[in-house]
């Protein structure tokens, strides 16, 4: 395919971004590497240069993450750049912080720094996720419902939570500005109540908070043994829900499994409605890379297809490793003008799928056996025994069998609490299988190299 585009400086930082994203931890990215600043980049005399508002970050920076940032650099540009981070102006500060409206910008809702590119057209709807999907589109268009507040979706990272709240964002934004919508990070209230407590400014700090249509906070779960974070979350909750405002909540694991949080906080997140994302199965996984490519302004020819293919069956799990996959080849070809190719595509890759030691657990061999037979988790739980079900169930818990150090019970237990027999009849009836019947026998092989990842 003809090579007819070029990345421009701010486009190649954003590239740097969201590989620092995909290989970070949340908290780390959203409290040390997202408020960055990008100024310029000399690719003559191999420099960047950031700002951040913080001469704390700056030290922080240099002695904990700047490794992760030259790394991501590095993989972006295909050679090293010195990063240099500066204090911002105070003229750039302010220009920062402009917002319409209230003179105080400090407690204004700046935090809806909504990304562009994540709303509810670019979001590849499967039957991973449709149920959170239609929650959102719901919640959007409002008003708030009872039995859907508060909304808390949760879910491995990577899976889309993020992009269907930045989702609900753009659709108030576009259809209905009147609403006041407020979308950030658990971290991001976390640091504001700190600032608010020093200064001696809670007044302004619950007038922001508890003054908005719709409160949309990320990552729920850092919350966990902030003490004063939680009681202030939790007055906040009563006064949104009191007045009927929308509340939604993203979490990595269900409400019930945050463990060390205000239990009377854990039982308001429970009142509404409670929506999982599963990973994408194989067919949705090569639809959010079509999708992707499309967005890039990149044809997707038979050529492109073989490397969506190539990039679906390698990675299963998430969507932002899928789709930072994708980031790379495209990536590297346009800074190589390269075709881009399916060869081309293997060779750029080559090793990233294997770079960290796996471990091999109950979960992963359920996700991956769920992916390869186009199944749901929750069904492989459930008690419902119909072919489709009961083979790939019983193969999964060979799979436990075979490569984990699991004991029988507790691989029954984390098939919905089945017997310890049962686990035993289905590794026998698998076994025998793999010795009688050769599409079984492959069948095993392939998930066995998927889940080792060799």
């Amino acid at each position: 395919m003809e090579n007819t585009f070029e990345l421009s400086e701010k486009e190649k930082w954003n590239l740097v971004l969201q590989k620092i994203k995909a290989d970070s931890m949340p908290a780390i990215y959203s409290t040390w590497i997202r408020p960055l600043r990008f100024i310029s980049a000399d690719e003559e005399n191999r420099e960047i240069r950031l700002t951040t508002n913080s001469s704390l970050s700056i030290g922080i920076l240099k002695n904990r993450y700047m490794p992760i940032i030259k790394q991501a650099v590095l993989e972006v540009y295909g050679y090293d750049m010195d990063i240099i981070v500066s204090q911002m102006s105070y003229d750039e500060e302010e220009e920062n912080e402009e917002t319409e409206g209230d003179t105080d910008t400090k407690y204004q809702l700046k935090e809806n720094a909504l990304n562009p590119r994540y709303n509810f057209d670019t979001f590849v709807v499967g039957s991973n996720n449709e149920l959170a999907y239609a929650a959102c589109r719901a919640v959007a268009k409002g008003p708030a419902s009872v039995n859907s507040n508060p909304l808390f979706i949760y879910g491995n990272s990577g899976l889309g939570k993020t992009h269907l709240m930045n989702a609900i964002g753009h659709y108030v934004q576009q259809n209905d500005p009147s609403r006041r919508v407020l979308y950030l990070s658990s971290e991001t209230f976390t640091n504001e109540l700190v600032n608010a407590l020093q200064n001696h400014e809670m007044d302004k700090f619950r007038e922001k908070y508890r003054n908005i249509d719709i409160l949309m906070i990320d990552d729920i779960q850092f919350i966990e043994k902030k003490e004063s974070t939680q009681t202030e979350l939790f007055h906040t909750f009563n006064t949104l829900y009191e007045t009927n405002r929308q509340i939604v909540f993203t979490s990595d694991r269900p409400p019930k499994d945050i463990s060390t949080i205000d239990q009377r906080l854990k039982s308001r997140f429970e009142w509404g409605l409670s929506v999982d994302i599963q990973p994408p199965d194989f067919e949705t996984r090569v639809a959010i890379l079509k999708n992707k490519a499309e967005m890039e302004d990149i044809e997707v020819d038979d050529e492109m297809l073989e490397i969506f293919y190539f990039i679906a069956e390698k990675i299963t799990t998430n969507i932002r490793e899928l789709e930072g996959a994708l980031n790379t080849v495209i990536a590297n070809a346009r800074l190589t003008n390269k075709p881009l190719t399916r060869k081309m595509a293997g060779e750029v890759l080559k090793g990233s799928f294997n770079t960290k030691e796996r471990t091999v657990d109950i979960p992963l061999i359920k996700n991956t056996v769920c992916a390869y037979y186009n199944i749901n988790v929750q069904d492989m739980d459930s008690s419902k025994r119909t072919k489709n079900l009961a083979h790939p169930r019983q193969i999964a818990m060979y799979l436990c069998r075979e490569l984990t150090d699991t004991s029988l019970p507790k691989i029954g237990k984390n098939f919905g609490n089945r017997d310890h027999t049962t686990v035993i009849h289905a590794c026998e009836k698998i076994a025998k299988e793999i010795k009688t019947k050769e599409d079984v026998k492959k069948d095993i092989e392939k998930l066995k190299s998927s889940i080792m990842d060799v």
